[in-house]
């Protein structure tokens, strides 16, 4: 049995710290991790939380967590947790971002929770029980293809020797999808896909923890995931694709076309 409601409590504890501190933040509690990469006080207060409330209740299950080194670790069962997936919204007032938490158990993820503590919802899933919102059950919407698809993408700003390859597929994305959003948290656009508010969303240059929650969230929703070059190498591959199954395929195909096939676009 997955520690679901150990990961419910903790993505609330960690959001009660980004709610109680984003009016207090200032300029000396903001760190450069890298080019336009920000680490805040803040995402260390808020992994302690998680860490405090998880290492209690699940005791010697080890993290694989974004702002602590010591804390990346493998292991047979692990939770993969951001503390704050949106970091520089966070630190702009830009009202999207969350708390993200997955868990991991025999090399498969086995649950994920979401959290969004601007709009008090609670994203949850677990292995073959499902996905809510807010305990209400949830489903990827009914889009058929592309020319109906509201899609959501993330820029790769870590990797800029990659923005060319990504700006091929953007480019051709633009023209064939019902529309196309970027809102800077990765989570949040996963949770959305798997809620049905887009029906597609791809990205190149993440991290495992910035898609092990919204994988199984997506997935228990009934949607589809890859990498970008359609095979399963996501959580730790850097690209990901997800979609309903129809606009997955569709995008993927789209992907393919814009990077020759197999070419620059789909290495990962």
């Amino acid at each position: 049995m997955s520690p679901l409601a150990e990961m419910r409590a903790a993505a609330r504890a960690a959001g009660e710290v980004l709610r109680r501190r984003r009016a207090s933040l200032t300029a000396e509690g903001i760190h450069d991790k890298g080019r336009h990469d920000y680490v805040t006080s803040v995402d260390h207060e808020a992994e302690d939380a998680i860490a405090a409330l998880l290492t209690r209740s699940c005791p010697g299950v080890p993290f694989l967590a974004e702002e602590s080194p010591d804390r990346k670790t493998q292991a047979p069962e692990r939770f993969i947790v951001d503390p704050l997936d949106g970091t520089t919204n966070y630190i702009h007032g830009y009202p999207c971002y969350a708390v993200s938490i997955g868990f991991e158990s025999g090399g498969s993820l086995a649950a994920g929770v979401i959290y969004d503590p601007v709009r008090d919802e609670m994203f949850a899933a677990a292995a073959g029980r499902g996905a809510t919102l807010n305990d209400a059950p949830i489903a990827v919407s009914r889009a058929r293809g592309l020319d109906e698809a509201l899609l959501v993408t993330g820029f790769p700003f870590k990797m800029l020797d990659r923005l060319e390859d990504y700006l091929a597929g953007f480019r051709l994305l633009v023209r064939r999808a019902a529309g196309v959003r970027r809102d800077g948290s990765a989570a949040l656009d996963l949770a959305a896909v798997a809620c049905g508010r887009f029906d597609g969303f791809w990205e190149l240059g993440l991290s495992a923890w910035d898609v092990a929650a919204g994988a199984v969230l997506v997935s228990e929703a009934g949607g589809t995931l890859s990498d970008f070059s359609g095979g399963d190498r996501w959580l730790h591959g850097g690209s990901l694709v997800a979609g309903t199954p129809a606009v997955h395929a569709e995008l993927l195909a789209s992907l393919r076309e814009a990077g020759g096939g197999s070419g620059p676009a789909f290495r990962i």
